[in-house]
């Protein structure tokens, strides 16, 4: 039987709603899952201190309180996400943050595809997993391309294809034992996978202004383990099926069968040799870009 495509997903009301709140309750774990990724990120923006960032899809902020010490006070960072419950935890671990010697940063609630910033007043545009969600990429990369200085340069992190994530597919085919598939999704669609190609995410960054662009495979062994309840085999199954793009299937079914699932997740991790710990593979781009002088 044919599946028609799902509709498009309301990003703000998505990020707004229950998806928004957990991730905000459990900003510890993905900070401490993707931290290696984020460190890939940094690297590449290179920041230096004094410079203007745009941090794009900001989240709980882990991006945004990073660069803040590397820019010092003569440093800016504006953080923009369309998300309210993320914002709200991040002005709260901005608070506790000590030291003079850091940037101001200012948190925005908006979308960062139509928000009006000031043309040429930033270095560097940075974002960490904010950027595939755009339903016209090539518009919105526009509008955030006048707001950097000549020169100025974009640094983005995204998913490479989905098979290629092992964090996602593994757990993935085990849910998909228990529950029925979604929707098919066109690949070009706005979501976690939408900048796998990066011949695509090239040509739209060229249509776009930028120029010197370039694309750079991160790969990483994510690590959602801590102070939390129960083994770390435990925590890498509640991790995959209450967060991240595995989560979906499981969303918005009954409680017996989220429970099905989430033994099903068990099961396969406890057939891998790294059961004790499951090590979950994942692999992204690095994506950069400079506006032209």
């Amino acid at each position: 039987m044919a599946h028609s495509a799902p509709e498009p997903v309301d990003q703000a009301e998505f990020w707004n709603g229950a998806v928004g709140r957990t991730w905000a309750a459990e900003y510890e774990r993905l900070d401490r899952a993707f931290a290696p990724l984020t460190a890939a990120l940094l690297e590449a923006a290179a920041v230096q201190r004094g410079e203007h960032v745009i941090d794009v899809g900001c989240g709980a902020g882990v991006v945004s309180l990073a660069l803040a010490p590397k820019l010092g006070r003569a440093g800016r960072v504006l953080a923009v996400d369309i998300s309210r419950p993320l914002l709200e935890r991040a002005r709260a671990r901005e608070a506790v943050e000590a030291g003079a010697d850091r940037a101001e940063i200012e948190w925005r609630e908006a979308d960062a595809s139509r928000s009006a910033f000031t043309p040429g007043a930033f270095d560097v545009l940075l974002s960490r997993f904010g950027t595939m969600f755009f339903f016209d990429p090539v518009a919105a990369f526009a509008n955030m391309r006048r707001a950097l200085k000549p020169g100025g340069r974009l640094v983005m992190l995204c998913w490479r294809p989905l098979d290629e994530n092992k964090w996602i597919t593994v757990p993935r085919a085990a849910m998909l034992q228990v529950v029925p598939p979604p929707p098919p999704v066109p690949p070009e669609a706005p979501g976690p996978f939408a900048f796998a190609d990066a011949a695509r995410v090239g040509a739209i960054l060229a249509r776009a202004g930028f120029d010197r662009i370039r694309s750079t495979a991160v790969r990483a062994t994510l690590e959602p383990y801590g102070a939390g309840p129960g083994s770390p085999l435990e925590q890498a199954v509640s991790f995959v099926t209450e967060l991240g793009p595995a989560s979906a299937l499981v969303r918005d079914v009954d409680e017996q069968t989220r429970r099905r699932a989430a033994d099903a997740v068990r099961d396969a991790y406890r057939a891998r040799p790294d059961a004790a710990r499951p090590r979950l593979d994942a692999a992204c781009w690095v994506f950069t870009a400079a506006q032209p002088c």
